[in-house]
């Protein structure tokens, strides 16, 4: 199974939309598709759902380079966006391995009132309220206001799971087990969310 290095991250170097996608395709999305192809293996085991790999295309995109790339899975053949998810993605300066409620979907009220009473999570994980944006936030601090937010704000969003920085030693020992496990922790809540 592919995992990502340093070339993964220079591909945010390369300027040009064009360039940066070619740049995207042939040094990132087959990383995606090796990960999240056994993700969605294992995931789809534990759920007993069938579920389907997304990668991020930047179609709409007529100029500018995107500043990070993803890919999701749901349960969903058409899309992502529309349901709880998970992604993994790449920014300059990290991976993220997250549950994503973004786009406004149908039942995010549901999503946030689950939240609500269950928002217990590992201390090293962390929560994102936008995925435009690479800023990320401990846990341990304003998560609360976070899911609050998902539910009384109209374009609220809420990620949740653990990132590995780019100047991590982590990437010398075995990132794709991390990650891996890191969904594995992620599979309770994707199902409790999606029933």
């Amino acid at each position: 199974m592919k995992c990502f290095d340093d070339t993964s991250f220079r591909v945010f170097d390369v300027a040009g939309l064009d360039e940066r996608m070619i740049a995207i395709r042939s040094d990132i999305q087959p990383i995606f598709s090796d990960i999240m192809t056994a993700v969605a293996e294992r995931l789809t085991a534990y759920t007993g759902q069938e579920t389907f790999v997304h990668i991020a295309q930047h179609r709409r995109r007529s100029r500018y380079a995107p500043e990070s790339t993803w890919s999701a899975i749901s349960n969903n053949k058409r899309g992502y966006k529309s349901q709880a998810h998970l992604q993994l993605g790449i920014w300059e300066d990290y991976v993220f391995m997250y549950l994503s409620i973004i786009d406004n979907p149908a039942n995010k009220e549901k999503y946030a009132t689950y939240l609500t009473d269950h928002h217990t999570f590992p201390d090293d994980f962390v929560y994102s309220t936008d995925h435009t944006k690479p800023d990320y936030f401990p846990v341990t601090q304003g998560i609360e206001a976070a899911i609050k937010r998902l539910k009384a704000v109209k374009k609220g969003e809420f990620e949740v799971g653990r990132v590995i920085k780019r100047d991590t030693t982590l990437w010398e020992t075995d990132p794709q087990a991390y990650i891996l496990a890191t969904f594995d922790t992620l599979f309770p809540l994707y199902q409790a969310l999606n029933d």
